[in-house]
């Protein structure tokens, strides 16, 4: 079976416009954050889907119900959510600035800021250094994350939902995304910046093997 994803990052959210991690913790779409949704709702309005996923939390659900009420080449879908899609959960540090969060985990190793954890160690190691700078390491580290996640991807594919050479939408979040491009774009996507809120990028299934294809993907053909 081959199926194209379309993976839309939720609209902007106040943690979003505060600068806080937001994983599993959720707060509401800003007025922004719905534009966001309807726009790319509009961009998406003559792709056919036959099928529609997101993750449980309330950012990603709104996002997609706005996005297929603005679609016009479906037949009604009915949307999916799942709590395997969830964002990383960055434990103690749900809800805290950003650029602290990543300094207290990059500070053991030398490091500042997500960036240079990146450019040093890897995308992976991320997770597993701020679940080691969580005091009560609650925080999921890279191999709970795609533990999680894989099960949730495995899910989607045997739903039942998927109609070979189909399109499917999935509501995601920043850095999974960044996760997903880091794993399934095999070295070919730059990973340096993060998607923007309501951007849409390509995931591609092909017979067990994923393939990522692109971030902020202006060619929706």
């Amino acid at each position: 079976m081959k199926a194209t994803f379309y993976l839309v990052r939720h609209g902007q959210t106040f943690y979003n416009r505060y600068n806080k991690l937001q994983g599993w913790s959720d707060s509401p779409l800003t007025e922004n954050g719905i534009q966001d949704a309807v726009k790319v709702g509009k961009r998406l309005a003559r792709i056919n889907f036959s099928a529609a996923f997101s993750s449980d939390t309330s950012r990603a659900i709104k996002t997609a119900r706005i996005i297929i009420e603005e679609n016009n080449s479906s037949k009604p879908i009915e949307l999916t959510s799942l709590p395997n899609l969830r964002e990383q959960f960055y434990g103690s540090f749900e809800g805290t600035n950003m650029d602290a969060a990543w300094l207290s985990a990059g500070a053991p190793y030398g490091l500042k800021n997500y960036k240079e954890i990146v450019d040093q160690f890897g995308l992976a190691s991320t997770k597993d250094f701020l679940k080691s700078a969580d005091p009560w390491h609650d925080a999921e580290n890279n191999d709970e994350y795609w533990s999680r996640f894989d099960e949730g991807l495995e899910k989607i594919i045997n739903s039942g939902k998927i109609i070979d050479g189909s399109n499917v939408l999935m509501i995601s979040h920043g850095n999974t995304l960044l996760s997903l491009a880091d794993r399934f774009g095999h070295g070919e996507i730059p990973i340096d910046q993060r998607p923007k809120n309501g951007s849409v990028s390509k995931l591609f299934f092909s017979n067990g093997d994923w393939h990522f294809l692109s971030f902020d993907d202006h060619d929706l053909a």
